[in-house]
């Protein structure tokens, strides 16, 4: 009985560390791909967050040149969002005449979709505004 006992409290001592490497490599590799993704996403977002502002300050550049109207401002805004991520983060652009820094200008505002899986994400959770000096022939 002594003899049957010492065996067994050999065989459960040498258990301890057997078999756990499997799970550790996976347990660690799963971690680093989450944590790889999350940062790939966030450069994404990153991304799409400068676009839609380089657009913006582009159609407020465009649309406050002399010989051109808001509403061609607001178009070549949705024209280089739509070229550069895809027509959807376009849907929202408003342009109005406004006022900085005593002087008159042009305001782009754009609302976006914030990707928050791939390009999917919360519509309308990315805003950028864009202001450009307003040019005239005076």
């Amino acid at each position: 009985m002594r003899l049957l006992a010492r065996s067994i409290r050999g065989r459960i001592a040498g258990l301890g560390e057997e078999g756990s490497s499997p799970v550790e490599f996976v347990l660690v590799g799963s971690l680093l791909t989450v944590l790889t993704l999350a940062v790939l996403q966030l450069g994404l977002a990153v991304y799409v967050r400068n676009v839609v502002h380089d657009a913006a300050v582009e159609g407020a550049y465009h649309a406050a040149l002399a010989d051109t109207s808001l509403q061609e401002g607001a178009a070549r805004t949705r024209d280089i969002v739509a070229r550069t991520v895809g027509a959807e983060y376009a849907a929202a652009v408003t342009v109005r005449e406004t006022v900085a820094l005593g002087h008159p200008a042009v305001e782009v505002r754009v609302s976006t979709t914030l990707p928050l899986v791939g390009l999917l994400g919360a519509p309308r959770a990315l805003e950028v505004a864009a202001h450009a000096p307003v040019e005239s022939f005076d």
